[in-house]
């Protein structure tokens, strides 16, 4: 046997461990990695960008075989703006191609892309292919693509409180009328139900400040594994550890778990 049919099986195997029914809906992930993976080869770090394109691509139909609804991807920080100029020009240009190269078939599998965050600094050219792709795939329902760019967490919530901030001052709305529903209106997510999933690639232990907001009760799934080297298999991985959670956004996990000390109880 091939060692791709062994992969192959070993996945196979692997996903009918998956319960079908208790499949997040929102999955997000810190695509982290790419410049480690390509270091650790000898190769520039541009070679584990593109690698992390591809791999992208199979997580995205991951997703859709497994009927997730929304898959939420950290492609591009507030922070990133610090890496050296050649590094970012090269992730800029390499939107710009994967979005010219890509978005007919996103577009073929009726999956519907966003983009989250602030793009006024990104170029003329990019803005519109971003635009371009937004509009051809509005209307397309199995997937919804959030990919975030020039993102921050707590710039977001900064701006929300601006905004609300404002509207209250011109007396739009009133202080006491704020709450986490208003608050959420706000958001560059609104209107999608907050990540029940959380994954991060190469091991780190941090949010890197993505989603703050909406990854409040998150599963949080840490992948040692470098982003050019995550796979199906691991993203079913991810699937699973997260079904073997119990869910109990603060709660108990049940009041009878925490009365029942007779044998008059059923295990």
């Amino acid at each position: 046997m091939s060692f791709g049919k062994i992969i192959d099986k070993k996945n196979n195997d692997l996903s009918k461990r998956i319960d079908k029914q208790r499949v997040p809906e929102h999955v997000a992930i810190i695509m982290d990695g790419n410049g480690r993976w390509a270091t650790k080869k000898g190769l520039p770090r541009t070679f584990g960008h593109n690698k992390g394109v591809s791999v992208l691509k199979e997580i995205i139909k991951a997703s859709k075989k497994l009927s997730c609804k929304v898959l939420t991807v950290y492609a591009f920080s507030t922070e990133n703006w610090s890496r050296p100029t050649q590094e970012v020009d090269y992730l800029i240009n390499l939107f710009s191609e994967v979005l010219r190269n890509e978005i007919k078939e996103i577009h073929q599998e009726s999956i519907k892309i966003k983009f989250i965050g602030d793009l006024t600094p990104f170029p003329e050219n990019l803005k519109k292919i971003i635009y371009n792709s937004e509009s051809l795939t509005k209307n397309n329902e199995s997937l919804l693509l959030n990919v975030c760019v020039n993102y921050g967490g707590r710039q977001e919530i900064v701006k929300v409180a601006k905004r609300l901030a404002l509207k209250s001052s011109i007396g739009e709305i009133k202080p006491s009328e704020v709450n986490e529903e208003l608050f959420n209106s706000e958001l560059l997510t609104k209107g999608i139900n907050d990540p029940e999933l959380l994954i991060r690639t190469s091991g780190e232990k941090r949010i890197s400040n993505f989603l703050l907001w909406q990854l409040a009760y998150s599963e949080i799934y840490i992948s040692d594994v470098l982003w050019p080297d995550f796979n199906e298999f691991e993203f079913h991985k991810a699937i699973i550890d997260y079904q073997s959670r119990n869910r109990r956004f603060g709660g108990i996990e049940s009041l009878q778990d925490e009365s029942c000390n007779d044998s008059s109880c059923s295990s």
